[in-house]
């Protein structure tokens, strides 16, 4: 039927042409520096300060550091698509935009609501991370036992209430109302001050680096002992292989890379920020490839320091005596080295570093939304920009949505949710490379991807590969997600898509 088309693009032209709706515009503020920042910004977080000690102790042993370079890789290809398409399509909405252009308006839509969950539990998932952190810093200023006590999260009419994180969200909501600019320059503080905690973990590190730790580099795979890393909660891959497990071996090696994918997750939210940038043909593929290169180099080296500091074993997660798990972090090595006051330190960082983070991931998915509600996807309003140039009610949107999610659940279980959503955006995005290069051989690109389409191809296989050693249960929570956006896009997007009004009027 006219104007219902569930493959109609929308073409770059119009796109670019949308930027410039007096309603809808976004105010041209970011240079190349503030996008390395805010890439640096949102990668440098959570990963480095606790998923490399649970990874090295619970999958991978010494190899995590093997495991990060694997996932580089494949983010490495998947970052020089992004690239090409925020230098040729320099719009906001990133993955949700491209596969627009590309694939026509529901792979656009679902992309697009696979972003709103990977963005959505990203932020909640680091703002409660945030909000333990606080709770150990509290403990040193203020002198409680912080491993008994937790300040940040109080009973309220019979619900545990995180005031922590919530009051992180609320904040950040606020910096990112009033201009992204501001929200840059805060942002480039705290990235200095973590980015230099992280030199100082790295150095200090050296010192108690033993030899013996790194043998055996790849210990040998074991079976799950304790009712768990079987079963759904075992790799897609090795549950397909007939393996019992993905623990340690060639298996767990495998999972531990797709696991650590998480630690990279945001510099693809740089070419969210596309159509804020005062030469996006030039800063965002630098702004992309820069921050990945700097935080490829920081998290390998942190990876060989922590693994060489103590015995993998020493890193794996324990049941405490009321049940609760005891998962090791990066300041675990050094207590273990009676460096406690190191360990002061590393949560002083965390706690800057998670602060941008949750920035960073609440700014791509508010422009994620503002791109879809100004397409007429998700509610138009959302898309209405305020005096400041920012898009003050999808922002409240957003921060709503967040600050529920970190406040009243656990969103820190659900890691590995964000890990699938963003690597099917990867896939599509670096396929979107080969499709555009044939429909619009024309278009003018400042940045051109090398060897198409064998580069594309290879970032598709990276990320399946790393799909495919999630875990079963990951799987099946992304499939209920996905039917349910299905059945959002019918019965509400696709009648008041902008686009297919438009085709409406044009027959």
């Amino acid at each position: 039927m006219p104007g219902t088309g569930l493959w109609r693009t929308k073409s770059v032209e119009q796109s670019i042409a949308d930027t410039d709706d007096p309603d809808t515009r976004l105010r041209r503020t970011l240079s190349t520096w503030d996008l390395t920042v805010f890439g640096v910004a949102v990668v440098i977080g959570a990963g480095i300060f606790t998923l490399t000690a649970r990874t090295a102790g619970d999958l991978a042993g010494p190899s995590t550091s093997l495991a990060f370079v694997f996932a580089a890789i494949a983010c490495a290809l998947a970052a020089l698509c992004y690239a090409e398409f925020a230098s040729t399509v320099p719009v906001a909405g990133s993955a949700y935009t491209f596969s627009y252009a590309t694939f026509g308006e529901f792979m656009a839509w679902i992309i697009g609501w696979d972003l709103v969950l990977e963005l959505a539990v990203g932020s909640a998932a680091v703002a409660k991370g945030w909000s333990v952190y606080l709770n150990t810093v509290l403990g040193y200023v203020v002198g409680f036992d912080s491993s008994a006590t937790t300040a940040t999260v109080v009973k309220i009419a019979g619900f545990a209430v995180d005031w922590g994180a919530l009051l992180l969200v609320v904040t950040l909501a606020m910096l990112l109302g009033i201009g992204t600019k501001l929200s840059s320059r805060v942002s480039m503080v705290i990235t200095g001050i973590k980015v230099a905690i992280v030199l100082f973990v790295i150095v200090l590190g050296l010192f108690f680096v033993k030899a013996a730790n790194y043998t055996p580099f790849i210990p040998e795979a074991r079976p799950p002992t304790d009712g768990s890393g079987g079963g759904v909660e075992q790799s897609l891959f090795s549950l397909i292989a007939g393996h019992e497990g993905s623990a340690f071996g060639g298996f767990g090696l495998l999972a531990a890379a797709s696991l650590v994918f998480f630690a990279f997750i945001g510099f693809d939210i740089v070419a969210t920020t596309a159509e804020e940038t005062v030469n996006p043909q030039r800063s965002v593929p630098r702004g992309i490839l820069g921050s990945l290169a700097i935080v490829t180099v920081l998290y390998v080296a942190v990876s060989l320091v922590l693994v060489g500091m103590v015995s993998y074993q020493q890193l794996a997660t324990t049941v405490k005596p009321d049940g609760t798990e005891d998962k090791k972090t990066l300041a675990t090595a050094f207590a273990l080295n009676d460096v406690d006051w190191a360990a002061q330190v590393i949560s002083v960082g965390a706690l800057a570093g998670l602060t941008t983070v949750v920035m960073v991931l609440m700014l791509g998915q508010i422009r994620v939304i503002y791109a879809m509600s100004r397409d007429g996807l998700m509610p138009r309003g959302l898309a209405h920009t305020g005096s400041r140039g920012t898009p003050a009610r999808a922002t409240i949107a957003v921060a709503a949505l967040v600050a529920i999610a970190a406040t009243f659940f656990e969103a820190d279980k659900l890691e590995e949710m964000v890990n699938v959503g963003t690597l099917f955006a990867f896939i599509l995005v670096s396929a979107g490379v080969i499709v555009l290069r044939r429909t619009r051989p024309d278009l003018p690109r400042a940045f051109r991807v090398p060897w198409v389409p064998l580069v594309p191809l290879l970032a598709i296989g990276a990320c399946l590969w790393l799909m495919l050693n999630l875990t079963v249960l990951t799987w099946l929570r992304f499939g209920i997600w996905m039917a349910l956006g299905v059945v959002v896009y019918f019965v509400y997007s696709r009648r008041n898509s902008v686009l297919g009004k438009r085709e409406l009027v044009d027959k």
